[in-house]
């Protein structure tokens, strides 16, 4: 049986006295959404300032991602539309963050080559949310979760962007980024590939 979340679970406690209420899951995945490109614009802003604020929104994003999916479950209110919200959402804050590290970051040692290089981790995020949401589809939601320890799934990493910031490290995690999201998406790529393929009728 595998552990549920500390932040889903947080979501859930959250939610529920709206699960009755007139606020459906596509008003959280929205508020999700503004929040994260609000995130996105502080960021490419460059000031530190700025970007502390920028990473610190991000983070409550990435926890207001957890909330649409809890209240759905509990209310019922699910939608394949609500799910296709969401994976755009999903999509549409990682390309920017990435693409606005970049610009934030072009009067700095990469220039204007830190532009390129938010722009290959964005969409090789992007590539990678496409392929697990499709390998989910296949397989399942459980088949296909990522690694959880002690609560902890591996995505909650992004939860620390706030102390990346804090520490003027946004220059050496573009630069991992850069490397480290291609060659994620390429094994991604190679286990979607070796998924068996669906039956046709």
């Amino acid at each position: 049986m595998t552990t549920k979340p500390w932040d889903a679970q947080l979501a859930y406690w959250l939610v529920r006295p709206l699960k009755n209420s007139w606020v459906n899951p596509n008003h959280l995945t929205t508020v999700r959404l503004v929040t994260g490109l609000a995130a996105a614009v502080a960021i490419a802003l460059g000031d530190a300032i700025w970007v502390n604020i920028g990473a610190w929104l991000f983070a409550l994003s990435n926890f207001l991602d957890h909330t649409d999916g809890e209240l759905a479950r509990l209310s019922g209110k699910t939608s394949k539309w609500g799910h296709q919200y969401d994976l755009a959402s999903d999509a549409i804050i990682h390309i920017l963050l990435f693409v606005c590290i970049g610009y934030g970051l072009r009067e700095g040692k990469f220039d204007w080559w830190a532009l390129l290089m938010g722009i290959v981790s964005g969409v090789s995020v992007a590539c990678i949310f496409h392929l697990r949401n499709q390998m989910e589809q296949r397989l399942g939601k459980d088949a296909s979760r990522q690694p959880n320890f002690a609560g902890f799934d591996i995505e909650d990493v992004l939860y620390l962007f706030p102390i990346v910031t804090l520490l003027d490290g946004l220059e050496p995690l573009l630069m991992a980024a850069t490397i480290g999201a291609p060659t994620f998406a390429v094994w991604v790529i190679w286990q979607f590939r070796a998924l068996p393929q669906p039956e046709s009728n």
